[in-house]
């Protein structure tokens, strides 16, 4: 059934095109791509349309406030928990005086992450097992004196393993 639809696209894209005559053209050009994991260990986006995109933390101007991001992450196991360790230390930075970075707290399933060689247990041995949906949260942590004014980017690299079995 596939083929015959290519086929009748390539038909009737040719016709048009062997009459030399063009009123009007438009052309697209996007690219295509999938990320397979194993069945045996992933942490993957539950929306996957957001992973590879800037994300926008918002700042509520009525109270000046700037609110946190929050996401749902598919994982699982073959029979060993999850560990998660921060590559980097998380802030956002205006290119300014890094005394106006803005520090984040990033969570995942609700336990707290650090820039630390030893990455820390976040989803347990049952969990993982059974594979679950859980929460990626990065929150702003309050500034003394408040946000200064400014455009702030920064990046949050996270990196997960399999936790090796207790042995």
């Amino acid at each position: 059934m596939i083929k015959q639809a290519v086929i009748a696209v390539s038909v009737g894209v040719s016709t048009p095109m062997s009459g030399g005559v063009f009123a009007a053209q438009e052309k697209h050009i996007f690219e295509v791509s999938v990320d397979i994991p194993t069945l045996g260990f992933y942490v993957i986006p539950s929306e996957a349309d957001w992973i590879h995109r800037e994300q926008t933390l918002p700042w509520d101007i009525h109270t000046s406030t700037l609110l946190g991001l929050r996401k749902s992450f598919d994982v699982k196991t073959d029979g060993s928990a999850i560990e998660a360790r921060l590559e980097n230390f998380p802030y956002l930075t205006a290119g300014g005086d890094s005394r106006d970075n803005i520090v984040l707290r990033v969570s995942f399933n609700g336990k707290e992450l650090a820039q630390d060689p030893t990455p820390r247990q976040v989803v347990s041995v049952e969990e993982a097992t059974a594979g679950r949906r859980v929460q990626l949260e990065i929150v702003p942590r309050e500034q003394a004196g408040g946000y200064k004014p400014g455009e702030y980017n920064g990046t949050v690299n996270i990196v997960f393993n399999v936790a090796a079995p207790a042995g």
